[in-house]
């Protein structure tokens, strides 16, 4: 996970020396290279999983020693630098004052000299990502948990963020398991449950867990990653064949008067 460290600017442009008395031997500022990292995951990582590890480092990353605007440029860079739009992610870079050694957002100053660390999954999607299949869509009928007891279990209030970036809060029971948690979404928002994965501290949630086995805060937030149905390609209307037009006498010519020999 990314961080800050403090350290100062030489007039040079040059980094001195940081706050533990290390020093750092880095050069003067480079333009953002092109080349985007890559990267091998520990395990194989969906794009959900992806998104939710990242939304996870950005909420905390204002935690850190540096400044919040410094790591809400950095964001809007980073999203710049992945979806290919390098000349906005250097302009970017260029109006925070933020000073690139090695000329990648993996390591950086602003111009106070405090160090900021972009973690490389906030950069590009790693080598083995897999693609999300509906755990749910898989089931059996005989595979799915039986609901607790209606009174079973504590009520409370389980904080969502939706992947549009909204956030709500579900009245589920401790005792629910996350299938029927998402199937209490499905009832109150209209979000089909087959479409819904869940997530907490960048790990997946499959169906069978309970909320008692996950030892959620009530100040948690469980990210869900709605995915949306692919449309279907536009179907083409099949051209009529093309008839050739029937002949027709002297078309196209000067017929002369009769009797003229022509």
């Amino acid at each position: 996970m990314g961080g800050c460290v403090g350290s100062h600017h030489d007039s040079s442009g040059s980094l001195n020396e940081n706050s533990d008395g290390t020093g750092v031997a880095l050069g003067r500022n480079q333009p953002l290279k092109r080349d985007k990292p890559k990267w091998k995951s520990d395990y194989p990582m969906t794009d959900g999983q992806l998104r939710s590890k990242r939304d996870e480092f950005w909420d905390t990353a204002p935690a850190f020693e540096g400044r919040k605007e410094i790591w809400d440029a950095l964001k809007a860079a980073a999203h710049a630098f992945e979806s290919g739009d390098h000349e906005l992610a250097q302009a970017i870079i260029d109006g925070a004052s933020i000073t690139l050694p090695h000329g990648a957002l993996t390591e950086c100053y602003d111009e106070l000299g405090n160090r900021y660390q972009v973690p490389i999954y906030c950069l590009a999607p790693p080598v083995n990502t897999i693609e999300e299949k509906s755990e749910l869509g898989e089931l059996d009928a005989r595979d799915v948990p039986e609901p607790p007891p209606p009174d079973s279990g504590q009520e409370c209030l389980l904080r969502l963020r939706l992947s549009s970036g909204r956030d709500l809060r579900l009245p589920v029971r401790s005792t629910d398991s996350v299938l029927h948690m998402k199937l209490r979404l499905q009832a109150q928002e209209g979000v089909a449950a087959a479409a819904q994965r869940w997530f907490f501290s960048g790990r997946p949630l499959t169906d069978r867990m309970s909320l008692e086995e996950l030892h959620i805060s009530w100040d948690y937030v469980v990210q869900v990653i709605v995915s949306q149905p692919r449309p279907a390609p536009p179907r083409r209307t099949p051209r009529p064949w093309r008839t050739s037009a029937p002949y027709r006498p002297g078309r196209g010519k000067t017929a002369g008067p009769r009797g003229s020999g022509f």
